[in-house]
């Protein structure tokens, strides 16, 4: 959810913000949500220096994937049905994802390991596309996203409340800007 929120305002047309401004920026915040290490990153942003068209075709690629997600979760929230467009978005980034996984043997069981991150350009993207199949896959899980009622805030969540109530992204923001609201017009 979080790389479905690195736009602000996402559903304002006016007050919209992108994030991910540039390949450097979609490494920082790799790196801030710890898929990549340090050392990972750092070789990135050096082969993007030597890749620049590379590493922008990356930053247009996972921006196109991050709206794919966000109109993916916006909808399942809703318990709507995504939109194709999106789907095929995700189903090719998915396909990508895999060619640079490998299962490994472990205790008593075995797992998906991401091929080194930093050999590709877009070492970043199969950890995200890994986390919202996870997601998409649990019936659990899924049932717990929510898209935040704060208009235009739009950020989706997870609903972790005992009672599965939780309507805003945070109490501190939208949560307090619609209680405010609400106390204005009462008083009016």
């Amino acid at each position: 959810m979080d790389f479905a929120n690195t736009v602000s305002w996402h559903d304002s047309s006016e007050k919209s913000q992108e994030l991910l401004t540039s390949y450097e920026k979609l490494v920082n915040w790799s790196l801030h949500a710890n898929i990549l290490t340090k050392q990972q990153s750092l070789s990135l942003l050096k082969k993007a220096e030597n890749q620049p068209s590379k590493a922008e075709e990356v930053l247009q690629q996972a921006i196109e994937l991050r709206e794919a997600i966000f109109q993916i979760f916006s909808l399942v929230s809703n318990d709507e049905t995504p939109a194709s467009k999106d789907l095929s978005i995700f189903n090719e980034a998915l396909a990508n994802a895999y060619g640079m996984m490998r299962i490994v043997p472990g205790e008593n069981k075995f797992s998906l390991e991401f091929l080194n991150g930093e050999e590709r350009l877009d070492g970043m993207l199969p950890p995200i596309v890994q986390s919202a199949i996870d997601i998409l896959t649990s019936e659990k899980e899924l049932s717990r996203v929510k898209k935040c009622e704060g208009y235009p805030c739009g950020w989706l969540f997870f609903d972790t409340s005992r009672n599965r109530s939780r309507r805003w992204c945070s109490m501190a923001d939208c949560g307090n800007r619609a209680k405010a609201k609400r106390f204005y017009h009462n008083k009016k």
